[in-house]
């Protein structure tokens, strides 16, 4: 096999990416939002197949790695998830947990710095914002619309910069 360190990187996404949230969008269409159920489900979210199966096929030739805007207390649940489901293991790069900017800069920070050292080959992703601004910097992208977009989630990601 290929020493890791010089494939090229698949990022992929995870919410309404490779896990189907929809379940749990009712934590979100409360006055509050309860942003701790909505995470606290994440464990129960069914796999989509169409991103598990590209994540794996990815991992043929490339090193997968995980970009989330989930915040790093949810670090265990999530790990436990990908393996539950069959996901490749690679590194999980997840938002700090005051971090509230919105995914699309939190996300593209990280690609950056990914970029510097490794060919970023693909981001897999499902929010429209995410995926325009990493086309502008030059990254490929490949929108998951597997799933329905929920209006509450991007109005959160956005405004609220929680997920």
């Amino acid at each position: 096999m290929t020493d890791s360190r010089n494939r090229p990187l698949a990022v992929f996404d995870l919410d309404n990416t490779l896990a189907d949230t929809s379940h749990r969008q009712r934590f979100l269409e409360r006055r509050p939002r309860d942003w701790n159920a909505f995470f606290a489900a994440a464990p129960q979210d069914p796999p989509i197949p169409e991103g598990v199966a590209l994540a794996v096929e990815s991992a043929r030739e490339c090193e997968v790695v995980y970009l989330t805007g989930r915040p790093e207390r949810c670090r265990r649940d999530t790990l436990e998830w990908l393996a539950r489901h069959g996901l490749p293991d690679g590194r999980v790069y997840m938002r700090r947990d005051d971090d509230r900017r919105p995914a699309r800069r939190t996300k593209l920070d990280v690609l950056r710095r990914l970029g510097r050292d490794r060919e970023v080959r693909i981001l897999v992703d499902d929010d429209e914002l995410v995926c325009d601004d990493a086309e502008r910097a030059g990254f490929a992208v490949l929108r998951a619309r597997w799933t329905l977009p929920s209006v509450t989630l991007r109005v959160a990601q956005e405004r609220e910069g929680r997920t």
